[in-house]
């Protein structure tokens, strides 16, 4: 994401953090809500509306600047060793997790079996591997990107396919709100293009869609697991009537 997008992205986050709209947006500019619409999704501001807009949430350009460069250092990868530290002690993993998914330390206790002493251990430990900060009255903030991905075929992918992928899939994904989608085609070098850019869309999606969720309650949230994968593949049985 260049830095134009990811500062527009910021700006977002902060109009939806403020709880205000598209259509507030337009009223504060004296634009249509299309017209607005149309700005965020090309990216195409004046400074004058982008300071008018950071007015709207208590906000100076400076403090919009602070904020972009704030989430661009956030660290949008582990390295081997964090990753091979956080498997290798599943209390821990599951801290990792629970402040990945924004829940307060105060969540984290009344939902698990951890005392208090072993909690703030962990959250040491964490915060000892740069992942996330303690702050006062036990505030916690992440370290990490909201893009935040595993180290391809790292400690977290390598433990993910030995002991949680077949745990995922053992299920007729018919449930309400679930979903299980096999397509399988021929497709030129540009469309398998498209189909990357597309997916990669819709992971940052989910981000946001996580980041969005979670200033609500824990109990008003439900752990949601998104598996994308594409790669050039044919089935062994179109293989094996191939002619040689």
């Amino acid at each position: 994401m260049d830095n134009t997008k990811a500062a527009i992205e910021t700006l977002k986050r902060a109009l939806k953090a403020s709880g205000h709209t598209y259509a507030d947006v337009a009223k504060h500019l004296d634009m249509s809500e299309a017209s607005v619409k149309k700005m965020f999704s090309t990216n195409h501001f004046t400074l004058r509306r982008i300071d008018r807009i950071c007015e709207m949430v208590d906000m100076d350009f400076i403090d919009l600047v602070r904020l972009f460069d704030e989430q661009r250092q956030r660290i949008s990868m582990l390295s081997i060793e964090q990753e091979r530290e956080l498997v290798q002690n599943k209390k821990l993993f599951l801290i990792a997790i629970c402040a990945r998914n924004h829940c307060s330390f105060e969540e984290i206790l009344g939902t698990f079996n951890f005392t208090k002493a072993e909690l703030f251990k962990y959250l040491a430990k964490l915060e000892k591997l740069q992942l996330i900060e303690i702050h006062l009255n036990n505030r916690i903030k992440l370290k990490v990107a909201e893009d935040f991905r595993w180290i391809p075929h790292g400690p977290i992918e390598t433990y993910f396919e030995e002991h949680l992928l077949n745990e995922f899939l053992a299920s007729d994904f018919d449930g309400e709100k679930e979903m299980r989608l096999y397509l399988h085609g021929s497709m030129t070098f540009g469309a398998k293009e498209t189909l990357l850019r597309k997916l990669n869309i819709l992971a940052h999606e989910f981000s946001q869609l996580l980041k969005e969720g979670s200033s609500r309650p824990l109990s008003e949230r439900h752990n949601v697991g998104l598996l994308l994968a594409t790669r050039e593949w044919e089935p062994v049985i179109f293989l094996q009537q191939r002619r040689g």
